[in-house]
């Protein structure tokens, strides 16, 4: 179990080995260029393949997962783009990383919640890629990474009973250092999120997190518990950041009450998962981003059906030369 923050400081991220990853590829970098004559014309190339998560449904809701690759169309930057890899049904393992709010103000559901999230894990183990692992974090006023990725339930269960309520919501450092873990891992990326409000004690800001997660071409699920119907008491400010999240990174917000309407939002990701497309591209003709931001989008060629895709990724801010 690791803790990253406390009551005084906030959180204590781990920055340094991504800023040294980035300090040794610059030099790789500078390296391969040394030799180099004075006379020869250096292209900035981005051959990384890009990845996209997509699901599709239709207008009852129902999720689409018949379609073909020639159905999908993929734009960078407003730029269409040619689909290199297309799997139906992707069968890459899953890192799903579970995001337990311990707030206090959750102490009255938490017991039903993790019930809720025990049952969840068990059934994503179940089912599936046997590479498929998940990874426990709690916050409160502070983030604790409580299991690494591993496919043991056991553990995660003992983990989730352990949790307890406490002051403080670090939700946006909780996605900030779940993300960061997913980025090296290997097949698809996703993040849940069960919480009941906003963020209130985090270092990191709504930016940080959707910035990480994008970076970690992670998918986003929260899962808020039990919004309050009286407006005057909501938290809507927190619930149009989830919303934003979700959105941001192709996956969506759910809004259970605890019991059997938790389970049917687990169950209904599970099905989301597993139905869900992989396409991916290498970037060509882009235009310039600012920020190295290249907005996405995907479409299909039916207007009755909907996509939810991530919205952009991190790349190059110069475009691909051929």
């Amino acid at each position: 179990m690791e803790k990253f923050g406390s009551k005084g400081s906030g959180m204590t991220m781990r920055l340094w080995p991504t800023a040294l990853r980035s300090r040794a590829r610059l030099l790789c970098l500078f390296a391969l260029a040394a030799p180099l004559t004075p006379q020869e014309t250096v292209f900035r190339v981005d051959v990384r393949l890009v990845r996209v998560l997509a699901t599709v449904k239709n207008a009852a809701g129902e999720l689409v997962g018949s379609l073909s690759k020639e159905e999908f169309s993929i734009f960078d930057n407003g730029v269409q783009q040619s689909i290199a890899v297309f799997e139906k049904h992707t069968e890459q393992p899953l890192s799903v990383a579970l995001l337990m709010d311990t707030s206090a103000s959750t102490a009255k559901d938490l017991k039903y919640e993790v019930d809720s999230a025990s049952h969840f894990l068990k059934a994503l183990f179940g089912a599936g890629n046997p590479k498929d692992s998940a990874a426990l974090y709690s916050f409160n006023y502070e983030v604790v990474r409580r299991n690494h990725f591993t496919r043991n339930h056991g553990p995660l269960d003992h983990s989730l009973r352990q949790l307890k309520s406490e002051a403080g919501t670090s939700l946006y450092d909780g996605i900030f250092l779940a993300a960061e873990d997913l980025q090296n891992r290997d097949g698809r990326h996703v993040i849940v999120v069960v919480t009941d409000g906003g963020d209130t004690t985090s270092v990191k800001d709504f930016h940080a997190a959707l910035n990480a997660a994008q970076l970690a071409d992670a998918v986003i699920y929260p899962i808020l518990v039990i919004p309050i119907a009286n407006d005057a008491g909501r938290n809507v400010g927190g619930e149009n950041a989830l919303t934003s999240l979700a959105k941001g990174t192709g996956g969506r917000v759910f809004t259970p009450s605890v019991g059997n309407a938790l389970d049917a939002a687990f169950a209904e990701i599970l099905r989301d998962l597993r139905t869900q497309y992989l396409l991916g591209y290498y970037p060509s003709n882009v235009p310039p981003s600012e920020n190295r931001f290249h907005r996405l989008e995907v479409r299909t060629n039916r207007t009755d059906l909907r996509v939810s895709a991530r919205n952009g990724y991190y790349g190059s801010s110069t475009p691909r030369e051929k």
